[in-house]
Formats: structure tokens, C-alpha cells, sequence
């Protein structure tokens, strides 16, 4: 199948980027003046403001639920759990509108403003006497807060929910499409993106996690909120400034209203059987793909119930008749689900260190110094460290060691990244489950079983849990994100960065199902109860060591998921003239096939010619000699078909066939 020459000022000039993205106005964008770090640099500082903005509410919101709000142990923590859902299950509307309506870049200034109104009025709860209760000392029979008091609260931290579920999805999603795949240069920059991305999170939410929550229980709390609310206007303004360097994609329609047709389609023609030659089924031609600024997907053999959906028979609705592209869409963005079900349970153990482990750290020994006394939410602090120090070691020792052993650019795949981060989570759950006996124990043997008893064990004994969870985040945290924006097609990158954050909502959500589950049955039949406002005739141990073997069995499930798991070809190194025809941002894998197998692709050849490569490498093009290209070019010229031998390692055997 020949490809035709694109038209347009980007076809063919190396000044313009070869993505698609253009500028706000809808023009194509010179290659020197926008994108690549120039325009990322705005875009990362945004996030380390942001951060610290978020963090700086939710590291400490358990404290101010307790101390303040006088909630017990289980409803302040579901509290926090469900608010935390709430923001993190948000991204899905904020993809949705993104991607059919407005785009990321709009989507992104109107849910900024929404979330600088909710930061304002959070920040006025805290500081008006008549919207909090009167002062009470913690473990004191004190009154509840108001129903005014309550909704004036929770109304500012559900509406930055709502501005937080339009910038998560598309903050991250625009940052990367600043790198245009098709460039190699960029394409490698790329690759170190979401490390660096996930560097700037975490260096803001280190400000928040050690002077934000200092000045928040040592200054008050009206300060300690004021300056999130301030840093987030400051974010914003940051993220406007650099508006002139900014790539853009063009909305491509609703993601999910995509998948859904197919779904619907093809469950209606369950019955019609897939006619052997693919080009029976219903397909748009190149031309209007690209007259939209979308490139065409071929049909796969993978989940191929759903080819079903470009059957014809004759009906043209969307519901009822689908491109094959459409449902290529579908097949890559549906065979991400199950990965992204393995990663629920971690989201779930990530929640407890701002909810449990906090209130552990308030009945320990929490003095530096004679005069210093350490916020428990100052612990979340080492989790940023570790990460911080992890992140940068990965990237500039671990893989490039690795890599020469791999011969991956990533040095490990993306799944055994996770994989190895969830093996951590277990042991952290471990870890916690033994401390929390050491502390139930020396409450004992000390008599100090009242609530307000400060138990003589330095609050550093948490420190293990706090700084391996920073490890483990490296791990799944970035490989989640990676592997959801790598595996999606063009036009659903916003969709899959919110896979991730549904993850984190959905975890949320589960930890305040299992806490007041695990409470109440725990307290049936006379028992005293696993989870109690007093922790020191608790029994968290008991609970750790639940949430240990569940994080087993989940590693369980996603050791045969990742088994069973197709990538799409990762290509992350091209020569000049050639360039992919995909609708992701690499070539399709057509065949089935894991990676590392045996794989056909097509791309193509000075935007005229079809060339299909064979490969039986982890993804990495070999490089070509110079004198290879010409002479293949000129061969071109003429119209010659021919087979052209490249050359052969003890990894690598690939044969090009080009044809004009």
C-alpha cells in the first residue's frame, strides 16, 4: 500500500514539526521556535507551584480534620481517602472536554481558574471564627462542627476537585506533546520526560511536606493555607508565560464516545463473521485522515471481536458501522484496562501515609532538639526525598547500565518497571505491620495506653515505610504514567493520562471502602476492633498485614497480566527520510506479537513511499550508513523496486522491501 504525499507547509519541511500540533490559532509551528524544553520549562514550573499548592492542603488535612473539625480516626481518614478520590477521578471529564470539545490548552486556563476559587475559599474557612468550631484539645469529649461550618469546608475542597480534574489530564499530556516523535533528537529527549515531569512533582510537594505543614501547626492555619492558594495563582502565571512556545494538538473527538461506538457496534454484529481480507472492512483513505490531522491505524489480529464493528452491512451510523482505525484505537486503549486494574491496590496503600501513618506519628516521641518538635506530616517529606534521589539515579545510572545489557533505551520495559514497584509495595506494607507491633508493644510495657500519651519511641521509627514508599513511587508511579501516554493513540493521550489518575481515585476510594469495612466487622461479636480513635489499643498492625497479603495476591494477578501483555512497537531511533504512519506516536504492532518478537510496521519514505521493516529487536532501529540512504533514495527516483539487505548483527536481522 502506497502512501501518498501529504499537503500542507509541514509536508516535507524539516522548519515545521511533523506531529500534527500547531498554534493556538490553528497554524502549523516552526520546529526552532516552539516546543522541546524551551516551552517544557514553563510547564514543569507550573507543576512544582501547583504541587505545592495540592500538597500543601492534603499532607496535613487529616491533622486539621482531627484538631479542628474533632473527626475520629476512621472519618477523618475516609474524609481525606474520598476527597482524594474525588481529585483523582476527576481527569476523566477533564480528558473528555479536552479532547472533544476544547482542547488542553483551554480546558487547562478554565479549570486553573476554578481552582484558584476553591483554594480562595478553602483558605477563608480556615480563617473566619464563624466557620470552624471553637477550640478543643484532642482526646476531649468536644462539640462537632456545624452543618455550615462542614459545607463551606468541604464545598472549597470539592470545587478544587473540580479544577484539579481539568489540569491533571492535560498539564502532563501537553508537556509531552512539546517533543515531536517524528524528530529523533526530540524523540530521545522524550523519553526522559515523565522522569523529570514526576522530579518537579515531587520537588514541590517536598516544600509543602517540610515548610508549608511547619507553618500550618506552628504559625496557623490561615497562613498555612494562604501561601498554597498564593503559589497556585503563581503557578498559573508561570504556565501563561510561556503561551507563545506552546505546541498544541487539535481536538479529535471524544475518546470515550469512540470506544463506546465500537463497543456497541460490535456487540450488535456479533453474529457476522470478519471477512478475511481487511480491505472489506470500512476505512477512511489516507487523505482524510490527514486533512484532519490524524494518520490511519491498520487492523490488527489482537481482540478481534471487535473488528466486528467495521463490518459493512449496508447501516452508516457511528453506532451501528466504524473505521478500522477507530477500532485499532479501542483495541490499544481497552488492552491497557487490565494493567490498570493491577495498580488499584497500590494507589491504596499510597493513601495510607497521609491518613494513618500521620496519626501514628502523632503519638510518638516527635522532638529534635530541645526546643523543636517535628510535624508528623513532615514524614511525607522523605517519601519526596527518596523519590528525588531515586528518580535521578535511575535515570542517570541504573539505564545506562542496564541498557547495555537490554538493548532497550528504557534499559527495562515499562511493565517490569511497575512490576518491580509493586514487589515494594509489599514489602512496605510488611515493614509497617512490624513497626506498628514495636509501638503497640512499648505502649504496654509503658503503661501508656491513653489517648494523649506520648509513647517514648522517636517518630523516625516510621522513616523505613515513608522512604522505601518514595522508592516504590519511582517505580510504579512513573511507569504507570509512561506506559498509559505510550500505548494510547494520538487522539486519546489526554484519555490515558487519566487512566492514571483513575488509578489513584479509584485506590482512594477503596481505602475508605476497606478502613470502614475493616472497622466495623472487626468490632462485631464484643471485639474491642482493629481501627480505633485511640491507635494505642488499636491493632494496626492487624490491618497492614491484611493490606501485605492483598498487595501479594495483586502482584499475583499482574505477573499474568504483564505475561499475556502486547506492546506497541516502541521505535525511538529514525534516520533522515524516514518517518512513521501510524495514529500513535510509534509503529503498530499488526502481528500480535510481544515485544521483542518478530514484527511488521509500516512507515514512510520522504512522505511518498511505503517501506515495510522486519525486526526482531526490542524496538531499536539499527543505524543505517549514509551512502545506504542515498543510494536508496536515487533508486527511488528512478521508480525501481527493490530489496535492500541492511546489516546484520549476533541481535539484529532486518530487510526493508521499498516500493514506489
Amino acid at each position: 500500500m502506497a502512501v501518498r504525499e501529504e499537503k500542507g507547509p509541514a509536508n516535507g519541511n524539516e522548519d515545521y514539526t511533523q506531529d500534527g500540533t500547531v498554534d493556538l490559532k490553528g497554524r502549523p509551528v516552526l520546529r526552532t521556535e516552539t516546543g522541546k524544553w524551551k516551552a517544557c520549562s514553563f510547564i514543569v514550573g507550573y507543576e512544582v507551584f501547583e504541587r505545592m499548592a495540592f500538597y500543601g492542603i492534603q499532607s496535613n488535612l487529616v491533622i486539621y480534620l482531627t484538631r479542628k473539625l474533632h473527626e475520629g480516626t476512621v472519618k477523618s481518614s475516609n474524609d481525606v481517602s474520598n476527597w482524594v478520590g474525588s481529585v483523582w477521578m476527576m481527569p476523566l471529564a477533564g480528558a473528555y472536554i479536552a479532547d472533544a470539545y476544547l482542547g488542553r490548552y483551554k480546558t487547562f486556563i478554565i479549570a486553573s481558574c476554578i481552582y484558584v476559587v476553591g483554594m480562595c475559599l478553602l483558605t477563608l474557612a480556615v480563617s473566619v471564627p464563624a466557620l470552624r468550631p471553637p477550640q478543643c484539645d484532642e482526646g476531649e469529649n468536644c462539640p462537632e462542627a456545624s452543618s455550615l461550618q462542614y459545607g463551606v469546608f468541604f464545598l472549597a475542597l470539592y470545587i478544587i476537585a473540580v479544577g484539579t480534574g481539568g489540569t491533571k489530564p492535560n498539564i502532563s499530556t501537553m508537556g509531552a506533546d512539546q517533543f515531536d516523535e517524528f524528530e529523533p533528537k526530540e524523540r530521545r529527549y522524550k523519553l526522559s520526560f515523565f522522569n523529570w515531569w514526576f522530579f518537579s512533582i515531587f520537588f514541590g510537594t517536598l516544600f509543602a511536606n517540610t515548610f508549608l505543614v511547619f507553618i500550618q501547626e506552628r504559625v496557623g492555619w490561615t497562613i498555612g493555607y494562604g501561601l498554597p492558594t498564593l503559589g497556585l495563582a503563581v503557578s498559573v502565571l508561570v504556565f501563561l508565560g510561556g503561551t507563545p512556545f506552546y505546541r498544541h494538538k487539535l481536538p479529535s473527538g471524544s475518546p470515550i464516545t469512540r470506544m463506546l461506538q465500537v463497543y456497541v457496534a460490535a456487540v450488535k454484529k456479533w453474529k457476522l463473521r470478519v471477512p478475511d481480507d481487511p480491505k472489506e472492512l470500512h476505512e477512511l483513505s489516507i487523505e482524510q485522515y490527514a486533512s484532519s490531522g490524524r494518520n490511519r491505524i491498520d487492523r490488527s489480529s489482537s481482540l478481534s471481536f471487535l473488528d466486528k464493528a467495521s463490518i459493512k452491512n449496508g447501516q452508516t451510523s457511528s453506532w451501528r458501522l466504524c473505521t478500522v482505525t477507530q477500532v485499532e484505537e479501542t483495541k490499544q486503549m481497552t488492552k491497557l484496562i487490565p494493567v490498570l486494574l493491577t495498580t488499584i491496590i497500590p494507589s491504596t496503600l499510597i493513601v495510607q501515609a497521609s491518613t494513618l501513618f500521620v496519626k501514628q506519628g502523632t503519638t510518638l516521641d516527635r522532638r529534635m532538639g530541645p526546643h523543636f518538635h517535628i510535624p508528623p506530616a513532615c514524614l511525607n517529606a522523605f517519601v519526596t526525598i527518596a523519590m528525588l534521589i531515586t528518580v535521578v539515579l535511575y535515570d542517570r545510572v541504573f539505564v545506562p547500565v542496564i541498557r547495555r545489557y537490554t538493548k532497550n533505551p528504557r534499559g527495562i520495559t515499562m511493565l517490569q518497571r511497575l512490576g518491580i514497584g509493586l514487589v515494594l509495595h509489599c514489602i512496605i506494607m510488611v515493614i509497617a505491620c512490624f513497626i506498628e507491633r514495636k509501638r503497640l508493644r512499648v505502649a504496654r510495657e509503658n503503661h501508656l495506653l491513653h489517648a494523649k500519651d506520648t509513647i517514648p519511641l522517636t517518630i523516625f521509627i516510621l522513616l523505613p515505610q515513608y522512604a522505601l514508599g518514595g522508592v516504590a513511587d519511582n517505580f510504579v508511579e512513573v511507569a504507570k504514567m509512561e506506559l498509559f501516554y505510550d500505548q494510547a493513540p494520538d487522539g486519546m493521550k489526554s484519555l490515558a493520562t487519566s487512566y492514571f489518575t483513575t488509578t489513584i481515585g479509584i485506590g482512594s476510594f477503596l481505602s475508605s471502602f476497606l478502613l470502614s469495612t475493616v472497622a466495623d466487622i472487626t468490632k462485631r461479636n464484643g471485639h474491642a476492633g482493629w481501627i480505633l480513635d485511640n491507635l494505642n489499643i488499636s491493632r494496626l498492625d492487624y490491618y497492614y498485614a491484611f493490606m501485605a497479603v492483598l498487595s501479594f495476591l495483586n502482584l499475583l494477578c499482574f505477573l499474568v497480566v504483564a505475561k499475556f501483555f502486547v506492546y506497541n512497537v516502541d521505535v525511538t531511533q529514525t534516520k533522515p527520510g524516514f518517518e512513521m504512519n501510524s495514529a500513535s506516536s510509534q509503529p503498530q504492532n499488526t502481528t500480535g506479537l510481544k515485544e521483542g518478537e518478530t514484527n511488521m510496521c509500516d512507515r514512510k519514505c520522504n512522505g511518498r513511499h511505503n517501506v515495510d521493516m522486519r525486526t526482531t529487536t526490542n524496538g531499536v532501529w539499527m543505524k543505517r550508513e549514509q551512502n545506504a540512504i542515498e543510494r536508496t533514495r536515487r533508486q527511488l527516483e528512478r521508480g525501481e523496486e527493490m530489496t535492500m539487505a541492511m546489516e546484520t548483527d549476533r541481535r539484529t536481522r532486518k530487510i526493508v522491501t521499498i516500493r514506489s
